[in-house]
């Protein structure tokens, strides 16, 4: 017989703590209809429209049921890396890096776009959005293995892949289960992963740690107050005079959405 399950939960605070967080989200965006609109990585609704909040909402959002049970399978798996202190990684390790993770993934997803958008002139990933936990876990995956290439990552509990060959392996399985799986989000948490298990990216401290979490809820509310009309899952309908017409644009129906939006939409990627 295994261990009990409140075992491991003590061993991995922190990735107990996302897994909840994520999976509380998801029941959260199933009760209100949200969609990828209204939570992604778009660069054209941060750069053009200031929703700065989205690098933080598009992490931890998932729509899909799959999507969300195969990166929380993988972050349990991760969490190892939480317990390995004596190789220089530990809970402290885990929770610095993955901040910088959270950070510098989704700013290197939007230098791409970037990238695309002005030097090959694809101005489709303007309105590309993106959401998920993925470039955090395949950042980890990677910093695994470099740093225990021992190690085994284990999916759904039945699949077992060496975590020397994980990040490329779970890139093709997730292409294969998700077809919008964000080839871009993932590569980029690939990269960041490297450049942190090569020492490229160090010098987290709790200091930072904590100034880094600070500063991003006080931009987070900020970004939230200054542009909070594009958040309609979040206002309460008016009961009375809810017969006068509304003010501005008329809302755009979004295609295979539950929901209505004002946000324009033409694609969705899973990260």
């Amino acid at each position: 017989m295994g261990r009990p399950l409140i075992y491991d939960i003590v061993q991995k605070p922190a990735s107990s703590f996302l897994i909840a967080l994520c999976s509380a989200v998801w029941l959260f965006i199933q009760k209100k209809n949200v969609g990828y609109a209204d939570v992604g990585l778009s660069y054209e609704a941060i750069f053009s429209d200031g929703q700065h909040w989205r690098l933080l909402t598009s992490a931890f959002s998932h729509i899909s049921f799959l999507h969300l049970v195969f990166n929380m399978s993988a972050l349990w798996s991760l969490g190892v890396v939480e317990r390995l202190k004596e190789v220089g990684l530990g809970i402290e390790y885990y929770i610095h890096y993955s901040l910088v993770l959270l950070i510098l993934s989704a700013l290197a997803v939007l230098g791409m776009y970037h990238t695309l958008i002005h030097r090959f002139k694809l101005d489709y990933y303007k309105r590309v959005t993106a959401v998920g936990y993925s470039c955090i876990v395949f950042g980890w995956m990677t910093i695994l293995a470099a740093k225990q290439p021992s190690s085994k990552l284990e999916l759904f509990g039945v699949l077992s892949l060496p975590i020397s060959f994980a990040p490329f392996e779970s890139l093709v399985f997730t292409s294969i289960i998700a077809p919008q799986a964000s080839f871009i989000g993932h590569l980029a948490g690939i990269l960041v992963g490297y450049l942190i298990a090569w020492g490229v990216i160090q010098g987290m401290s709790n200091y930072w740690a904590i100034t880094i979490i600070l500063w991003l809820l006080l931009l987070f509310l900020y970004s939230i107050h200054q542009t909070s009309y594009h958040l309609p899952f979040l206002h309460i309908e008016p009961v009375a005079n809810s017969c006068l017409p509304a003010v501005g644009s008329a809302p755009l129906n979004i295609e295979g959405a539950r929901h209505v939006s004002t946000i324009p939409w033409t694609g969705s990627q899973l990260v």
